[in-house]
C-alpha cells in the first residue's frame, strides 16, 4: 500500500509510535524514526523496520522547538530525497487536577503535544504543497473530545490538535494533501502498564468492547489513512476507543 513511500513519525521510539512506524514498513515505506530522548528504543524500532527490508533512520529532536523541528525536518527530507507521509504522535503527560497544575507542566504538554503537531507541519507545508501530494496523520485522543479527570494540559492540546488538523486539511484540500486525526482510547503502552489494577479495570468497565486497544489497533488506521485508498477523506476525526465515546 505505501510502497517506496516516505513517513515521519514522531515519537517513534516505542509504543503507539513504534507499532505506526513498523505498520508503514510493512506497507513498504521507509521510514525516518523521530524521537525525543531514549535512542536505545529508538534505533531498536530502526533495527525492526530493517529487519523488514526497509530504510530506517532515527532522528532525535524536541518537536517543541521550532528551530530544532526545522533542523531535523531538512535533514531527513536530504537522507529520504523527500516525504510523503508525516505521522504526529510524539506526546508527554504531566497529570495533575487544576487546582494543583503548575504552570509548567501545562505549558510543558501544550508545547509538546500541540506546538509539536504544529512545528513538524509547519516545516514539511512548503514540501508537500509543491509536490501536491501529501498525508497528515495526527494523534489526538478520546480526552480532547470528552476531557478527563486530571488531565486539563493534556485535554486541551489535545482538542487543540482537532482543531489544527481540520484547518490544516482545508488549506491543503487544493494541493491534494490530506489531514486526519486518529483518536486513541484506552491503549495498552507503557504507559498505561504503570497504572494500578484497580484504575486499569474501573477504565476497562467503561468501554463498551470491555477491553483495552492495542497500538496495532492505531497503526492499522494509520496506515489505511496515508494510503490512496484513503484518498477522499480528510478533516476527520477518527476514535479507536473500543466505544468508549459513542
Amino acid at each position: 500500500m505505501l510502497t517506496n513511500k516516505v513517513a515521519i513519525v514522531t515519537g517513534a521510539g516505542r509504543g503507539i509510535g513504534r507499532a505506526i512506524a513498523l505498520g508503514m514498513a510493512e506497507a513498504g515505506a521507509n521510514v525516518a524514526v523521530v524521537y525525543a530522548g531514549n535512542v536505545a528504543a529508538a534505533n531498536e524500532t530502526v533495527q525492526m523496520i530493517e529487519n523488514l527490508g526497509r530504510k530506517a533512520i532515527a532522528y532525535k529532536c524536541d518537536v517543541s522547538s521550532f528551530e530544532e523541528t526545522k533542523s531535523t525536518i531538512d535533514q531527513i527530507l536530504v537522507d529520504f530525497g523527500g516525504a510523503d507521509i508525516l505521522v504526529n504522535n510524539a506526546g508527554i503527560v504531566k497529570d495533575g487536577l487544576m487546582l494543583s497544575m503548575s504552570q509548567e507542566n501545562f505549558d510543558a504538554v501544550i508545547a509538546t503535544n500541540l506546538k509539536g503537531v504544529f512545528n513538524t507541519t509547519r516545516h514539511l507545508y512548503s514540501h508537500f504543497m509543491k509536490k501536491r501530494a501529501g498525508r497528515i496523520i495526527n494523534i489526538s485522543s478520546v480526552s480532547g473530545l470528552m476531557g478527563n479527570f486530571g488531565q486539563a494540559n493534556y485535554s486541551a492540546a489535545k482538542a487543540g490538535v482537532i482543531g489544527l488538523t481540520k484547518t490544516v486539511a482545508r488549506e491543503l484540500a487544493g494541493r491534494n494533501v490530506t489531514c486526519n486525526a486518529i483518536a486513541p482510547g484506552f491503549i495498552e503502552t507503557d504507559m498505561t502498564a504503570a497504572l494500578s489494577d484497580k484504575v486499569t479495570e474501573a477504565a476497562v468497565t467503561q468501554i463498551p468492547l470491555k477491553r483495552m486497544g492495542k497500538a496495532e489497533d492505531i497503526a492499522n488506521l494509520a496506515v489505511f489513512l496515508a494510503s490512496d485508498n484513503a484518498s477522499y477523506i480528510t478533516g476527520e476525526i477518527i476514535k479507536v476507543d473500543g466505544g468508549l465515546y459513542i
